[in-house]
């Protein structure tokens, strides 16, 4: 897998569009075991917590802010992801968190239209100068409820965000008027696809009513420049230590059950990306 998979003509298809889907990022045996590890973790489904999207249906998932020496943390830090990361924020970036969403068959929730950006600007966070890449673990389809984005929504700016449940959601009247002037795009994915994503992209997810999971793991970067001002429940700038590729087979090739139990995990009460934007 090549450091530099993004060039020039990447970035500015991701400067335009607001995101970037990198067809195997992750090779057949490391998306393996990294979904045989989070399926066999007894640590990640402990401490997985859910949001009600307002829809009848929960969202689960488990969230930690440090990546630890574990498949996860080798993925979060693996030379080829985090080169993504720093080619499409022009710089040094650091691990602001991830997470695993397990949107299991039949019962996985949905996510309502947002902006990350809508809840990370609350943590003094003063650019949008964040990426997320979201990892395919299992084939996702519309069927399956795979991620939904608005084409070049990021160039809108933060919009207003509102409680939808237990999620905060972009204003509905102006996504429904958004919508009319920009593209809807179904961004179905293999496992071990990525899709780097910018910080103020619309996007959301529909429940899955398949027959089958749709697990994913999002690592979201902020650029080291864009330090937060103050504390919250994601970290400020914290030195990001890349690591070869070839590290995420090995940590995935040693015993991985109770394997992220000393990571720092976000504690549902701690998570505040549920709030209300608007007074």
């Amino acid at each position: 897998m090549s450091y530099s998979v993004i060039g020039n003509n990447e970035l500015r298809q991701y400067e335009t569009d607001g995101f970037l889907l990198i067809r195997g990022m992750l090779n057949a045996q490391q998306i393996d075991l990294l979904g045989r590890a989070a399926r066999e973790d007894r640590a990640l489904d402990e401490h997985a917590y859910g949001r009600a999207d307002g829809e009848g249906g929960t969202v689960r998932l488990s969230l930690w802010n440090h990546p630890t020496d574990t498949i996860y943390g080798m993925v979060a830090r693996s030379e080829s992801i985090v080169s993504c990361a720093e080619k499409l924020l022009g710089g040094e970036v650091y691990h602001y968190h991830s997470k695993m969403i397990m949107k299991d068959a039949k019962v996985g929730g949905a996510w309502t239209w947002h902006q990350d950006y809508g809840y990370w600007y609350q943590n003094g966070v003063l650019f949008p100068l964040l990426t997320s890449a979201f990892i395919a673990i299992d084939k996702a389809t519309q069927e399956n409820g795979c991620l939904q984005v608005i084409r070049g929504s990021h160039n809108l700016g933060r919009i207003d965000h509102v409680l939808s449940g237990d999620q905060a959601g972009a204003d509905p009247a102006r996504v429904e008027k958004i919508l009319e002037r920009l593209e809807l795009v179904y961004v179905e994915m293999d496992p071990g696809d990525t899709l780097f994503f910018h910080a103020n992209l619309l996007h959301r997810s529909d429940q899955n009513r398949s027959d089958h999971p749709r697990w994913s793991m999002i690592c979201c970067y902020n650029a080291a420049r864009n330090d937060p001002y103050k504390e919250s429940h994601h970290p400020r700038y914290t030195p990001l230590k890349k690591v070869p590729d070839e590290l995420i087979l090995q940590a995935g090739l040693k015993r991985f059950t109770d394997s992220q139990g000393d990571a720092d995990w976000l504690k549902p009460e701690d998570d505040k990306s549920a709030v209300t934007l608007q007074k």
